[in-house]
């Protein structure tokens, strides 16, 4: 059993100081996943991956609920976080009372298809809300490989299956949104 897992145990069993020692076990991991996440963001993005991490962890331990059967429920439950803040995010932004739909552009180079990131972020959560209502199991893969970054065997660990499964499941999970986004565009 691995030292995260020990420890994520023992806060499940209500021991306070254990999630002081979880944070130094996972912060440079959890660091990775919100860093590879943000480049996919727009350029000016105000939102950095540390405060992503931060306010993911703070959702994480703020809501009550700190039971993590292992390390990869854990990292699951930390891409569904950040999968929120960055939709939130997204959806602070596009409203037109903050001015999020104007953007300043040149008349040569005006493009009337063109999509903001945000949008696009936007247009990917409606698509795996619709997926999940068809077909949790995908949707979850979609949220740890997309919004947590995780690679096929954490995804396979975490739901405890193979991982020529979850290649499956991701290769039906993006063409199906991209159809969904393609109809809905």
């Amino acid at each position: 059993m691995s030292e995260i897992t020990m420890v994520l145990q023992a806060i499940g069993r209500g021991e306070d100081c254990a999630s002081e020692e979880l944070l130094p076990l996972v912060y440079a991991e959890l660091r990775r996943h919100a860093s590879a996440r943000m480049a996919q963001e727009a350029a000016g993005q105000t939102l950095q991956p540390t405060a992503l991490v931060h306010e993911a962890w703070l959702r994480m331990f703020g809501d009550g609920d700190r039971r993590w059967q292992n390390r990869a429920h854990f990292f699951g439950a930390a891409a569904q976080a950040m999968r929120r803040i960055l939709i939130e995010n997204a959806r602070r932004k596009s409203r037109l009372k903050r001015g999020g739909d104007q953007l300043r552009v040149e008349v040569e180079q005006l493009e009337l298809a063109a999509t903001t990131p945000d949008e696009k972020v936007l247009l990917i959560d409606d698509a795996l809300e619709k997926l999940q209502t068809q077909d949790p199991e995908k949707a979850r893969v979609v949220v740890l490989k997309f919004f947590g970054g995780l690679t096929n065997q954490q995804v396979a660990e975490s739901m405890a299956c193979t991982e020529r499964t979850i290649e499956r499941h991701w290769a039906y999970a993006k063409a199906w949104l991209f159809q969904s986004i393609r109809a809905q565009q």
